[in-house]
C-alpha cells in the first residue's frame, strides 16, 4: 500500500465542521445533507492518479481540469468563489470526461469526491 500523498493535509475535517457551524446552508439544502466521507483506500485507482496529478500541479488530461468549481449545486460547504477547483477522475470506457471528479478546496486543503457529477460529495479521509 502506498503512502497517501495529502497525509500531510491537516485540519480538512475540523475546517468543514466549521464551515458548516459558520456557513449553515445554501439555499434550502443543508451543505452537509450529501456530504459523506470516503477512506482513501476505497476510492478507484484513477482517483489516485487525479490525486498524484493534482500534487504535482499537472499536466492535466482536460482542458477544464484546475477550473474553479461554484458549487451551484450548494452542496459544498459555503465558501467564495474560487475557493473550489475540480479535477476529471477518468472513467475507463468512456468517451466523455465522466460523471466523476476530484473537488479540491484550497485554504484547508481538503479534497471532495463525487462519482455523481456534483449530486453527493464525499470528504477523502487520508487517515484511513
Amino acid at each position: 500500500m502506498r503512502f497517501p500523498p495529502h497525509i500531510t493535509r491537516v485540519g480538512a475535517a475540523a475546517a468543514v465542521l466549521s464551515a458548516l457551524l459558520v456557513g449553515g446552508t445554501v439555499g434550502a439544502t443543508p451543505a452537509s445533507a450529501a456530504v459523506g466521507s470516503v477512506c482513501y483506500s476505497d476510492l478507484p485507482s484513477q482517483a489516485y492518479d487525479t490525486l498524484d496529478l493534482i500534487d504535482q500541479g499537472g499536466p492535466f488530461p482536460y482542458s477544464q481540469d484546475g477550473t474553479v468549481f461554484s458549487n451551484r449545486e450548494g452542496v459544498l460547504p459555503s465558501e467564495p468563489s474560487g475557493y473550489y477547483h475540480e479535477y476529471t477522475v477518468i472513467t475507463p470506457g468512456s468517451s466523455t470526461r465522466g460523471a466523476r471528479r476530484i473537488v479540491a478546496g484550497e485554504q484547508y486543503q481538503e479534497d471532495y469526491y463525487t462519482s455523481d457529477h456534483y449530486a453527493t460529495f464525499d470528504l477523502i479521509d487520508f487517515g484511513c
